[in-house]
């Protein structure tokens, strides 16, 4: 957390008198952290951005009212979630998903594919908190409160369970202080963080202990890295043994704003069959993968190129492991490649540079 010390107090000082240049460097300690909130509250990480933009304006105008009763960091998150909070009750998408099903022809449909408007969050944005706090609580930057399939749940709360959970169990806000962020009582607040974790369990699944994830080891690094061989190769029976054997798929239409639904599919060997048109055969694609990393788990950026015409960005693939295997493959729509600091074309040299790294 950050302390209230001295330097910030004179900030709050300074920019309550009308100096835009403190009340800069007052917003620029919070605002990475205020972008994740977001992020968590609306499941992608544009509109994370807006909101985090229109709690800054909001707060601006509001500098001169700022009495110091509560820290700068709860004032701000105050703003925050109420923004986001009027956002989600205007989304049509939401009320859609909220009156839908989690399950299809009695099975349950994987969190990840119930939400066609999820995106990633770049891993520098994730970076920044800690950068702006030596000692950051590992709930706001853990990797189980970032994680695709975490994020996608929480849009199955209602609007109130989801901030109660956020600022709870995230945050690590007392219930007194999220009653006040929310202008309800910590009775109605504890009610209704139990709604939201049994509502959680329920989307999850039951064991919660699974989501509980270490740092990311040498060997998931190795494991994603033989899969990106394996899929450039078009080696069915390699992809087969990196895979587990109750593998979930799921596929994001492109366009994160869509309303058709997400499709997914379930199994080692059928995920091996639904991937052989783009492998194998007469309009296989050619395909190369960058590895990289996304809302604090493994990702790879897949470009795909037909005979005649440049790599071009086909998916961002992020990846769930345990153990030596995928458990969990993420396609989301490559739209946001830009965003994430990568190219719509891959270069020719990039290309030529990968072949040669994977034959060193």
């Amino acid at each position: 957390m950050i302390d209230e010390n001295e330097d910030l107090r004179e900030l709050v000082s300074a920019a309550r008198q009308g100096d835009d240049a403190a009340f800069g460097r007052l917003v620029d300690r919070f605002r990475p952290e205020l972008v994740l909130h977001g992020y968590r509250l609306l499941g992608r990480y544009d509109e994370a951005e807006d909101a985090v933009q229109d709690t800054l304006v909001q707060a601006w105008r509001g500098t001169s009212g700022f009495e110091g009763r509560a820290s700068v960091r709860s004032w701000l998150y105050r703003i925050a979630t109420n923004t986001c909070l009027a956002r989600r009750a205007k989304d049509e998408r939401r009320r859609r998903l909220l009156a839908g099903t989690t399950v299809r022809d009695g099975v349950a449909i994987p969190v990840s594919a119930t939400v066609p408007w999820s995106q990633a969050v770049p891993q520098d944005a994730i970076e920044a908190v800690a950068q702006r706090d030596p000692h950051p609580d590992e709930r706001l930057i853990g990797r189980e409160s970032l994680e695709i399939a975490f994020v996608a749940a929480l849009q199955h709360l209602t609007d109130r369970q989801c901030a109660v959970l956020v600022l709870r169990d995230v945050a690590g806000w007392p219930a007194e202080d999220v009653a006040g962020q929310l202008d309800t009582t910590a009775s109605a607040v504890n009610a209704l963080l139990q709604r939201a974790r049994r509502r959680m369990r329920t989307v999850l699944g039951p064991d919660r202990a699974e989501w509980r994830r270490s740092s990311p080891t040498g060997d998931e690094a190795a494991l994603v890295r033989r899969y990106a061989e394996a899929v450039e190769s078009g080696d069915d029976q390699a992809i087969a043994s990196l895979l587990a054997e109750d593998v979930l798929v799921s596929h994001q239409p492109h366009g994160g704003n869509a309303v058709p639904e997400v499709t997914w599919y379930q199994g080692r060997q059928t995920t091996v069959d639904a991937w052989a048109p783009a492998l194998h055969g007469s309009m296989a694609l050619d395909l190369r993968l960058v590895e990289f990393r996304v809302n604090n788990q493994p990702a790879v950026a897949t470009y795909g190129r037909l005979p005649g015409t440049p790599h071009r960005a086909f998916s961002l693939t992020v990846l769930r492991t345990s153990g030596d295997r995928i458990t969990e493959v993420v396609n989301l729509s490559p739209d946001r490649f830009p965003a994430l600091g990568l190219p719509m074309d891959l270069p020719a040299k990039a290309v030529a540079g990968n072949e040669r790294e994977r034959t060193s």
